[in-house]
């Protein structure tokens, strides 16, 4: 995929917050459209790209906004997925896998990477982040020439519609590796089995990337990079940052549905106080979560592992409020409610989500994770 884009953006200009809730109107209205004939969302990635959106959180030697330090970028990007993840959720995991990539390119990409990372994000291209393959998995496998991929990825989100994708393969010894691979081929993307309520437009289906030549160029990083903890877990906290995004957008449009008799009714006010608690209350944890990320906090693998739990259940409280509040409207077609509704039931399902609060059980019998300066025990 091809897409101009504007002059890179400098620092004196509009937030990246205040560019995204710009757009929140028109991608709420595309991503409308994409849910009831679910293709990907050519025009709302267009919208973005035109916005520069797609290029704020990539390196700076690749174009990429300049941030004081990186918790004010992590706070930045906090915004602008949950703007996103407000305006159509399909749209918000697209643009989440994408800064996945531009913080992995970041983090572990040469400098011979960081300027073709430049030249194809003036193009527009986005790119998403597959880990997720059936059984025994992508393999990197050697040649005469050099190196390979035998295999396909599964759930890959954008399949046939991103410009590119970085995988995970496993080579003959050690740990997996991060490989970059075209994914806009339509013809070795299988989307057929993705036939759901929600999430629609994501597209994610099988991609297949057997025969792939592989290039000392397309290896992002060492051995076992992606795996490497804090950042892998931790990372976390932005995909909870667009489901957060759907919660709020479900508040709002709870709070437009009620009548003035039911904002008369002490219960249907009682109904909407609780779901502003539990969103609120997650968007504290969503934030802290990705402040401590990005200072690579020991414990934020911890916290974000709890923190999709804390998601989780605001979305789970607010999605039943909102449906009681509303009544049988919030389960027509082409109601705002509905679509969030059944994208948000769907989006919550990423996976693990009992094992991930487990964990973080584990951790806070422990010790207090929330930090030595305000420990309980």
């Amino acid at each position: 995929m091809t897409l101009a884009h504007p002059a890179p953006h400098g620092s004196t200009g509009p937030s990246p917050k205040d560019r995204a809730l710009a757009l929140q109107a028109r991608l709420e209205a595309l991503g409308e459209r994409y849910d009831a004939a679910p293709v990907f969302p050519v025009d709302s990635v267009r919208t973005l790209v035109d916005a520069g959106l797609h290029r704020v959180f990539a390196p700076v030697a690749a174009g990429g906004e300049g941030f004081v330090d990186a918790r004010a970028q992590a706070l930045a990007l906090y915004d602008v997925l949950r703007v996103i993840g407000r305006a159509d959720l399909s749209l918000g995991r697209l643009y989440e896998g994408h800064v996945n990539a531009l913080k992995l390119f970041d983090w572990y990409g040469r400098a011979d990477q960081i300027a073709w990372l430049s030249s194809v994000l003036d193009q527009g291209a986005l790119f998403g982040v597959w880990a997720t393959e059936p059984a025994p998995g992508v393999q990197l496998r050697p040649t005469g020439g050099g190196l390979d991929l035998v295999g396909e990825k599964s759930f890959a989100t954008g399949a046939g519609g991103l410009a590119y994708a970085l995988i995970t393969a496993q080579p003959e010894d050690g740990p997996r590796r991060l490989v970059v691979v075209p994914a806009d081929r339509a013809d070795r993307a299988d989307l057929g089995g993705w036939r759901v309520r929600g999430m629609r437009a994501t597209g994610s289906g099988r991609y297949d990337v057997t025969g792939f030549p592989v290039q000392t160029r397309d290896l992002l990083g060492a051995p076992g990079d992606y795996d490497r903890d804090p950042r892998f877990t931790a990372g976390a906290w932005r995909f909870c940052a667009v489901q957060l995004g759907g919660v709020e957008g479900l508040l709002t449009e709870m709070r437009a549905a009620l009548s003035d008799g039911a904002r008369a009714d002490p219960l249907q006010r009682a109904r909407f106080a609780e779901a502003v608690v539990a969103t609120r209350t997650a968007g504290l944890w969503v934030r802290e979560a990705a402040v401590r990320a990005a200072v690579d906090d020991p414990d934020a693998p911890d916290f974000a592992r709890l923190t999709r739990g804390v998601v989780e259940r605001a979305a789970l409280d607010v999605m039943e409020h909102a449906a009681r509040a509303v009544g049988t409207r919030s389960a027509f077609d082409g109601q705002r409610i509905d679509k969030i509704i059944r994208d948000l039931s769907l989006y919550l399902r990423q996976a693990g989500p009992d094992y991930a609060r487990d964990q973080a059980a584990i951790a806070w019998l422990e010790r207090d994770v929330w930090g030595r300066e305000d420990a309980l025990w």
